[in-house]
């Protein structure tokens, strides 16, 4: 800043008392506090008692000062802090007096606000300042404890304790043990206020009170205070919650202290961070030797406090889930150290103290609601953000052996664990597993059996949660995949087949059950691992299923229960594995369905059939609709075509009107029994099951199939369970009961996990307003949880397909009840929008009935269940709603208008909740329902507003004007704009939390939608949120007492800087333009990132983000920077998100100038976040971001980083090692000194960490490899240009080659794929870089071994399909890179690329290197890597010479493999049976189903570059190719002539189909990688058409006419780069069709040759001709070609059109001929383009040109032909006259260069006309003296004719004597103007030019006549010279040397014409002569040796 800026300006109290006396104040404190912060020492002094006096008058605020609110009371004390720390302190003292005297003052007492401003300003001084003003300590305690117990307002209470706590903390030595005894004894009293904030601020003095290292804590103490804690709990919300539990763990965490003597402990004062705590205090000190030491607590004892008062019989829930508040902090406070050393006792604890006491075992929900607490704790807070990997291995460990192996027991005096600690302890293993990602060895032998075992437990809950590990275990690991899954499949034969055997154990049905889920769980994971399992499996799993269906009926009802159950789970799991493995059994399984679902009749509803019998036939049919559902979700559209869906929605409807049958007739039923089946999934919730499922199916399939009456029962049914009094299914008794005794409280409270039936689904999707962490957030959910989710109460969701989310819990659905109303409700959401307005009326007529229903007042739960689901399915409905047609009937006013008055109602209920749904629901109809709806909902709601007073209903109506401009949008709501904001602005005044803090909210979605309509509101709205913020009422402990307590939960000011940021977002670029607006928003912005609330920080970094993008320059950066960097530390999550969101912005602006901020170091600690916490998103995005940007500049520094990365060694990598104790390191991995480091001594790091690091290598090898700096791959090149190269990318091959070996070592497949990818880029990029020492080698030829070493673990027994495939293409590309050129030293890694070719020839399994047999599918897989890796080599001997040897030997193998595959790839796409089985390698039968799919993508990957192969050897003639076409494994003996043969080759369609296929469904506007495909097809196809291959197959003129269509259609749209090629082939299949046509094309019908297939190809050539040379017709031409490209199709088109011209007669060939040279002048006539297409393909008009001398021509055509083009070319030159720019000079060059062309190549006997010849050279002399551009063309033009008439050729003799009197004219010219100092290149290239034509036209004449021509030449040449300039003028020089040489040429004629000059002439000439001879003489005397430095 300029110096003048940085003077401080004093208060100007004149402007005060003004209308904007708060905002100047606000602006003046503001600027002053940036000042103080930045002015120099000497400038502060100089005002500082004036200021100081201002900031205490602001304070005490006398008349006309503003009252002191929070913005400005902040702002004095921050300015009176920069002043004492950068000025004077002498008067801090004063200050402080003067604020207690404020405080003192009673006649009369000072205003509110200004106390409150004194007490905060003395807490911010002294909690800076304290120790430096000891002796205030005393007073200040008094008065604030003083303060504290006065019946002042909250606020002043709240900060009296805040200011004390800051005093505390540096004074508190000052305080005496009286005093401090009075502290503690109010600060506990505090704990129990009845106000929110003073309990808060009582946590903090107490945790002053009790440092933790003071060494004199008692355990009474602890439980005290413990006590007082947990006493708050129930009356607490979240923040205070929060606040307790850092006191509470404060308090149990410093028991862990050892303690050894007091003294030893006095450096430990004050408050410590966590980390010192740990490392300093929980590490036993070692050098105390004298006496012991030890904590007063156990860590055991220490975690009883808390579970006792967890387990009180009386502690509510409220209390019991801030518990685990305390639980969390309390681990989260002793940091990860002390959890990781006692994960098992933390677990134990856990296990016996909470889940197994009595107290929480009671009801299903009571375990559920622990079970879900624990896992908040154990997965969310441990797992996930606290174990390091090593420690998640120990924890799998941990978990197995305690829990998972002692089950079941079998030694004597053994106890099988707690089956609700299996489930736990199975949940945390499995999520353990998702995190690991890869289990090591260990892990794997520690899971494998335990798991097995436990799928036999007789618990549901841990049978299903051990399928879920095992199928966790099994994702993570698939290489057990195969062999977990055959031994499970063994089990289950067995369980069943012991089913019906009297022997067998009492459990076995369980068993079997279990084990059919595990089976179900462990076949979902095939499609996303399908390359690990063989396919027969799946059939025989299929075919068992539907054989113990079968059998089924034979047996008794609980056993046939059983095997139902069993068979329907295993074909729902096989469901998932798509079209291709259904479609084959869908009859069947039509059949089976309809067997289970047949319609029901009379005798299902009559009387007599006993409850068993109902629950077998609800659970049969529960079953089989389970598995229609499994069907419909991952075979559709597919297989669900019309037929399937009518046949399935026919046995729905039977289904439900089974269900319905079942309750009907349940009353009539013995109640005893129905009871009695509690135990697993009653009767009722088997049919709650079997509802849920058959509306889950409705969803799915659709509603096309469904008839009208169908529709309508459905919607019927659904309005019944989710809205009706009949759809409560509870003991209606026990409702009545609690209705009329008013126990009901709130439908959120209920516990019994069914809570009146009400819905699961959430309508508000974003939990995150709060910008809390989400561990808080999810143990604070816990408090109003009706209904608790868990993967046991539905298996089904075992077999599902995963989306992986980052979460990696399990599924979790609801319970049956629950499920079955969710499903409800979405179907008719679904429903609903597509009936007609009369249904839907109906409909809705009926909803609002059933909730209104009188029969509900009896039941005021179900009730208000009742209405929840009502206005939840509203929402949805209107959300599925968009098509046209629903938005007319949901607009109807018969549908709108009831629905509005049902949801005018909802909107002022006091759930917020249904407030949020009701306004979406407004909104929504709002916008389908027309201007008048608007405008009446408008003013209902306005008049709701000024009418109701109840808060929660203002604070609905805010929200639904919010609902309703977000959803309408800002135009249709623009003219209700104004009242909008009018309403919405009284309503931010109400001190009320819940209304302005939903007015807030309401207002900045207002503002986004109206978005620039909203500029005229943006002063007034900044002027209210300004206001909002000096309010008392709205400060977070502001306001009433019941006020204060509820504004913790809304946090009015996160809204009001997300309003700021809506009004930033309107301003946009405009906020540069008003410095008062701008100013405003950024100190408002500025103030809040300040503030002590991380959501408030987190609104406000949102709004710098947006401040950024409009207007940086205002914007300090290196300050932001430094404070997200802070962030980025901090242990507060939500900070830490935002920061990096905000990092990534700043990144992504302008990486370089943050390089410059942060540096490396930010670089590392973003990477040290992802080891430290991988659960944090978007720390990659800003590390890759800045790499992609910056690492052009210095590669060498990012690959330091990922080097140190990658050197560290992973946990999973360290339990493989030691589990190995490998001794057998290769010789070559030897020579990488890899392996022998021992591994304790390595740091270790997460291996997505490494995995990250590798992928940035990656990125540096691609971005620097694409950026053409040529220094960073070529080091010779950089020294070249002077540039250092130690940071090159190509120094750092070694590290990047050692890098990829670790990583192919490694343990984790991810990791091994990602080091082959950097080796692969390795290779590439270096491959052809030259070494810096030894020119002659390449850089790469040295390090071959460590290539080799990297790519053999690749083949080691661990080794994946993916694996093994990349590595044979590495293994490709380094052979094919020409590094190594010599076949005999490519030693190893060509002997791994033969041998996977040797395995690929059998047709078995592939087993390569060390690795396992692999399934059929990988060895498919890996067959076709292996061919397209030999493909790869094929392709690059065309332009790698060595190769064609590496190939050879292999050729015959790899002609019939290469077909072959092309062929499997064929068939798998045509879905249709293999086509030929006796070609080598025959297709897998499982082909037919499942493989399709699996193997696709690797064939769609593989088959250009095969099919390429091909096409290579077809061009090479190669016999083995055309035999494997034949389908022959060899070539044949016997040669037959193949070029006469009729039939097409066996393989010839196939491979035809596949070229056609690929060029039919080009687009013009593909990527690079179609069009090579097209191109690649192309070259095939131009092979293919000939004799050899095709026979007469183009003589059938169908298939001859599609080739032909889809020429044409290529001809029209592909660019250029392709019709190359198209022609190409063209011209091949002109010559195939000829060589077919016995008459040689000499056709004696002449009408006929227009319709030949010839002339057809000719079209196509003219036609793409014509595209090129004109573009299309409609102006410019859409194609991308470069100029390049254009010129060689243009040759290529041509060389084409005359080839295929060439097979008609004679005087057809010269009238195609004239078409050719026509469509060549549109070029020459081209005035569009400025790119010289001429010039470089004259050539091809020379080709068309030119004919046999010998042809006859009877009708003069070709004479008129050329005599037409010579005209046109000078008429085209003619037409440019008193023209110019460059498209002139160009057409003018190029019509000179053709018809010169045309004049040096004519044969003679073509006769010119002497008028054209006399024109042309007319013209030529022409441009030759106008001089400019074109003269040198001219030039070069004459020089041709001339030096082409010394042939002898008549006609050239003439234009050289026309063109003589020019030329000699030009040089003339050219002397006159040589006098300039330097003549032009151009003028000294056109003399040169001219010179050489005439020193050829001199050398041609005989003796007589030269002396003639040297009196023309002399001459001119003399007028050149000018001997008196030295150095000599380029001029000079260049005609003496002319001169001399024809002065050698003939000496006697030179002597001759010489002495005819004129005297000056000739003394002019001597001189010049001489000179020049005698410097020649002079420089050839002295013969010292010398070296001439080239100049550049």
């Amino acid at each position: 800043m300029a110096a003048g800026d940085t003077a401080i300006e004093l208060l100007d109290e004149s402007k005060v008392s003004g209308e904007n006396g708060e905002i100047y104040l606000f602006q003046w404190l503001s600027s002053t506090e940036r000042h103080a912060k930045r002015a120099s020492a000497d400038q502060l002094k100089a005002c500082q008692t004036e200021l100081e006096e201002s900031l205490v008058k602001i304070v005490s605020a006398p008349e006309p000062f503003p009252l002191p609110a929070r913005p400005i009371r902040r702002l004095v004390a921050s300015c009176l802090q920069a002043l004492y720390t950068r000025g004077e302190t002498k008067s801090l003292f004063d200050t402080i007096q003067a604020f207690l005297k404020i405080l003192a003052e009673t006649k009369p007492p000072a205003k509110e606000s200004s106390r409150i401003a004194a007490i905060y300003c003395i807490g911010e001084l002294m909690g800076t300042f304290g120790s430096q003003v000891m002796s205030q300590m005393a007073e200040v305690a008094t008065v604030t404890v003083k303060l504290y117990r006065s019946s002042s307002p909250v606020i002043l209470r709240t900060y009296a304790l805040y200011a004390l706590a800051k005093a505390l903390n540096t004074a508190k030595r000052a305080v005496t043990d009286s005093v401090a005894k009075d502290i503690i004894k109010h600060s506990k009293n505090a704990l129990g206020d009845k106000a929110l904030p003073v309990q808060r601020a009582a946590c903090e003095v107490l945790i002053l009170m009790y440092p933790s290292g003071d060494g004199t804590r008692s355990i009474a103490d602890v439980e005290s205070i413990l006590n007082l804690c947990v006493k708050s709990l129930e009356g607490a919300d979240q923040l205070t919650r929060k606040s307790l539990a850092k006191l509470a763990a404060h308090m149990l965490a410093s028991t862990q202290i050892e303690r050894v003597i007091p003294v030893a402990d006095t450096a430990k004062k004050g408050k410590k961070t966590q980390n010192q705590e740990e490392d300093e205090d929980i590490a036993p000190t070692p050098h105390i030797t004298t006496e012991e030491a030890k904590p007063i607590m156990t860590p055991t004892e220490m975690l009883l406090q808390l579970s006792t008062h967890f387990n009180k019989p009386q502690s509510s829930r409220r209390t019991r889930v801030g518990i685990f508040d305390f639980y969390s902090a309390l681990l989260w406070y002793l940091g990860t150290g002390f959890v990781e050393s006692n994960y098992a006792l933390i677990v134990n604890h856990l296990m016996t103290e909470i889940v197994t006491n009595p107290r929480n075992t009671g009801s299903r929900y009571e375990v559920l609601f622990v079970r879900s607490l624990i896992e908040v704790v154990v997965r969310d807070l441990i797992g996930v953000r606290m174990l390091g990997e090593q420690a998640q291995i120990s924890a799998i460990q941990e978990l197995s052996s305690t829990y998972l192996k002692r089950w079941p027991a079998l030694m004597p005096g053994q106890s099988a664990p707690n089956p609700l600690c299996l489930v736990i302890a199975l949940r945390e293993v499995s999520g353990l597993l998702q995190q690991l990602g890869n289990a090591p060895g260990p892990v794997q032998d520690a899971l494998s059996d335990p798991l097995l075992n436990l799928l036999s437990h007789p618990s549901h809950s841990v049978r299903i949660s051990a399928a879920w590990a095992l199928r966790c275990f099994c994702y993570s690991t698939p290489l057990r995949l195969p062999k977990v899954l055959l031994s499970v499949v063994e089990k289950l034969q067995r369980d069943v087949s012991s089913l019906t055997t009297p022997a067998a154990p009492s459990d076995i049905h369980l068993r079997a059950l279990g084990h059919s889920y595990g089976l179900a769980a462990l076949l979902a994971v095939i499609p996303d691992r399908p390359l690990y399992v063989s396919y027969d499996l799946s059939a025989k799993v299929f075919d068992m299923a539907v054989q113990i269906l079968k059998r089924a009926g034979e047996h008794d009802v609980k056993v046939a229960r059983i095997e139902i159950e069993i068979a329907w789970t295993c074909i729902a799991s096989l469901m998932a594995l798509g079209p291709n493995f259904v479609r084959p059994h869908l009859p069947q399984l039509l059949v089976l369905w309809r067997n289970a679902l047949p319609k029901p009749t009379t005798k299902d509803g009559a009387a007599g059939r006993s409850v068993a019998e109902w629950e077998f036939l609800l659970h049969v049919r529960e079953s089989t609709v389970g598995a229609i559902h499994c069907f419909l979700k991952y075979n559709s559209p597919t297989l669900v075509t019309a037929d399937v869906t009518r046949r399935i929605s026919s046995m729905l409807s039977n289904g439900l009107a089974f269900a319905n049958t079942y309750i009907t007739s349940r009353p009539a039923l013995n109640q005893e029994d129905l009871l009695a089946e509690s135990k697993g999934l009653g009767i009722d919730g088997r049919e709650a099951l079997l509802r849920s499922r058959i509306f889950q199916c409705f969803s799915l399939v659709g509603f096309s199939g469904v008839t009208e009456s169908v529709q309508s029962s459905l919607l019927q049914s659904v309005i019944t369970l989710f809205a009706s009094p009949d759809g409560y299914t509870g003991s209606s008794v026990q409702a009545a009961i609690a209705s009329s005794s008013g126990t009901f409280t709130s439908i959120w409270q209920s516990i019994d996990g069914y809570a009146y039936g009400l819905t699961n689904l959430q309508v508000d999707d974003s939990p995150e307003w709060m910008n809390r962490d989400s561990i808080e957030s999810s143990i604070d959910e816990m408090c109003q949880k009706p209904i608790i989710t868990a993967l046991e109460h539905d298996p089904l969701y075992l077999c599902q397909t995963l989306i992986v989310d980052n979460s990696r819990r399990a599924p979790e659905p609801p319970p049956a009840a629950t499920a079955a109303v969710d499903a409800a409700i979405m179907l008719f959401a679904q429903l609903l929008p597509l009936q007609d307005v009369a249904q839907t009326t109906r409909m809705v007529t009926q909803l609002l009935s059933s909730v209104g229903s009188p029969k509900l007042e009896k039941n005021t739960g179900r009730k208000a269940a009742a209405l929840v689901n009502t206005t939840f399915a509203i929402v949805f409905a209107l959300r599925q709603g968009t098509s046209a047609s629903a938005r007319q009937v949901l607009g109807n006013s018969q549908v709108a208008t009831p629905l509005a008055t049902f949801l005018k109602d909802v909107l002022v209920d006091g759930d917020a909740s249904m407030r949020k749904a009701g306004s979406e629901a407004i909104g929504r109809l709002a916008s389908v329902a027309g201007t008048n709806f608007l405008t009446s909902q408008v003013k209902t709601l306005v008049d709701q507003v000024v009418n109701n007073r109840d808060p929660h209903g203002r604070a609905g109506c805010a929200l639904a004007f919010g609902a309703i401009h977000a959803h309408v949008g800002g135009l249709a709501a623009g003219p209700l704009l104004k009242t909008t904001v009018h309403v919405l602005m009284s309503l931010i005044n109400d001190p009320h939390p819940v209304v302005h803090f939903w007015a807030l909210s309401a207002l900045a979605r207002v503002i986004d939608a109206a978005s620039l309509a909203y500029a005229p509101f943006v002063s007034s709205t900044l002027g209210l949120l300004f206001k909002v913020y000096m309010m008392e009422s709205h400060e977070p402990d502001g306001g009433s007492l019941n006020h204060a307590n509820m504004s913790g939960d809304l946090p009015a000011y996160q809204v009001v800087c997300q309003n700021i940021d809506a009004v930033i977002t309107v301003l946009g670029p405009d906020i540069q333009e008003s410095t008062r607006t701008r100013t405003l928003v950024l100190d408002l912005v500025h103030q809040f990132i300040d503030e002590e609330d991380d959501g408030i920080c987190v609104e406000a970094i949102k709004c710098i983000q947006h401040f950024l993008m409009f207007a940086p320059d205002h914007v300090n950066v290196p300050e932001l920077v430094t404070r997200f960097r802070g962030y980025l530390a901090s242990s507060r999550r939500p900070l830490k998100l935002a920061s990096i969101n905000a990092l990534y912005q700043l990144v992504q602006r302008d990486a370089l100038s943050m390089s410059k901020l942060g540096g490396d170091r930010l670089v590392e600690e973003l990477f040290a976040m992802l080891d430290d916490d991988s659960s944090v998103d978007g720390v990659r995005n800003v590390i890759a971001s800045w790499l992609q940007q910056t690492v052009i500049y210095n590669p060498s520094a990012w690959i330091d980083l990922c080097q140190r990365i990658m050197s560290r060694t992973t946990a999973s990598q360290q339990a493989a090692d030691a589990a190995a104790k490998r001794g057998d390191v290769d010789d070559e991995g030897q020579s990488l000194s890899v392996g022998t480091t021992t591994a304790s001594s390595r740091q270790t790091s997460r291996w997505r960490t490494q995995l990250f690091a590798l992928q940035c290598l990656h990125n540096i090898c691609t971005v620097v490899g694409r950026s053409g700096h040529r220094e960073h791959l070529d080091i010779a090149f950089a020294r070249s240009q002077g540039i250092p190269t130690s940071g090159l990318l190509v120094s750092r091959v070694p590290d990047l080659i050692k890098i990829a070996f670790t990583a192919s070592a490694a343990h984790v497949t991810e990791i091994r794929l990602e080091g082959l990818r950097v080796l692969t880029d390795v290779i590439e990029i270096f491959a052809k870089v030259p070494d810096p020492d030894y020119e002659e080698n390449l850089l790469l030829e040295q390090h071959q071994a460590p290539i080799t070493a990297a790519l053999t673990p690749a083949f080691s027994s661990d080794s994946t399909p993916e694996i093994l495939a990349s590595a044979i293409g590495t293994c490709a590309i380094f052979v094919g890179s020409g590094v190594v050129k010599d076949v005999g030293r490519m030693g190893r890694i060509l002997k791994l690329l033969t041998s996977a070719l040797d395995q690929s020839k059998g047709t078995g399994m592939l087993s390569l290197g060390d690795a396992a047999e692999l399934s059929p599918n990988a060895s498919v897989m890996l067959r076709i890597a292996t061919l397209s890796a030999w493909a790869e080599l094929e392709v690059a001997s065309a332009q790698q010479a060595y190769l064609v040897e590496v190939v050879k030997p292999y050729r015959a193998t790899l002609a019939p493999l290469w077909v072959s595959s092309l062929r499997d790839y064929a068939s798998i796409r045509v879905d249709a049976e293999s086509l030929d089985e006796t070609a080598a390698g025959a297709l897998d039968s499982s082909y037919s189903s499942l493989g399709r799919e699996v193997l696709l993508p690797y064939y769609v990957k593989a088959w250009p570059v095969i099919l390429h192969a091909v096409a290579i050897a077809m061009q090479k003639d190669d016999p083995s190719i055309l035999a494997a076409m034949d389908g022959q494994e060899t070539v044949p003996a016997v040669e037959t002539s193949p070029d006469s043969r009729d039939e097409p080759t066996v393989f010839f369609y196939v491979i035809f189909g596949l070229v056609y296929e690929a060029l039919a469904t080009s687009t013009p506007d593909a990527d690079q990688d179609a069009q090579r495909t097209s191109i690649i097809s192309l070259q095939a196809l131009k092979c293919l058409v000939k004799r050899k291959y095709c026979g007469k197959v183009f003589n059938d003129p169908p298939i001859f006419e599609e080739l032909l269509n889809l020429f044409y259609r290529m001809s029209l749209t592909e660019p250029s780069g392709v019709q190359i090629h198209l022609v190409e082939a063209i011209a091949s299949l002109a010559d195939s069709i000829k060589s077919g046509d016995l008459t040689n094309g000499q056709s004696s019908h002449t009408e006929n040759v227009l319709s030949s297939p010839l002339a057809h190809c000719l079209r196509i050539c003219a036609y793409i001709l014509r595209r090129v040379i004109s573009g299309p017709q409609s102006g410019a031409v859409h194609d991308a070609a470069s100029p390049a490209d254009k010129v060689k199709l243009i040759i290529a088109a041509f060389d084409a059109f005359s080839a295929v011209a060439a097979s008609f007669g004679p005087s057809k060939r010269e009238d195609f001929r004239a078409i050719a040279i026509t469509l060549y002048c549109d070029l020459l006539k081209d005035e569009v383009s400025e790119l010289d297409l001429v010039g470089p393909t004259l050539q091809a008009l020379k080709t068309l040109l030119d004919r046999p001398t010998n042809l006859p021509d009877p009708d003069q055509k070709f004479g008129r032909i050329v005599h037409g083009l010579l005209s046109a070319c000078l008429l085209n030159v003619d037409a440019m006259s008193g023209r110019q720019g460059p498209m002139c000079t160009k057409k003018i060059k190029s019509n000179l260069l053709a018809s010169v062309l045309i004049l040096t190549i004519l044969p003679t006997t073509v006769a010119v006309g002497r008028p054209v010849i006399e024109h042309c050279c007319f013209v030529i002399s022409q441009k030759l003296v106008e001089g400019g551009e074109v003269s040198l063309t001219a030039a070069h033009c004459a020089k041709t004719l001339l030096m082409a008439s010394t042939t002898g050729n008549p006609i050239l003799k003439q234009c050289t004597r026309l063109l003589l009197p020019g030329l000699i004219e030009c040089l003339a010219k050219a002397a006159a103007s040589s006098d300039d100092a330097t003549p032009s290149e151009q003028v000294l290239a056109t003399v040169s030019e001219i010179n050489k034509a005439l020193s050829a036209l001199f050398l041609s004449l005989p003796e007589d006549i030269r002396p003639r021509a040297l009196g023309v030449i002399i001459p001119v040449l003399v007028l050149f010279l000018d001997s008196s300039r030295q150095p000599p003028s380029p001029s000079h020089t260049q005609s003496v040397t002319q001169l001399l040489s024809l002065a050698a040429a003939s000496p006697a004629a030179f002597k001759e014409a010489t002495g005819k000059l004129e005297p000056s002439a000739r003394e002019t000439l001597e001189t010049s002569v001489r000179q020049a001879l005698g410097n020649k003489a002079a420089s050839a005397e002295p013969a010292k040796p010398q070296i001439s430095l080239r100049s550049f």
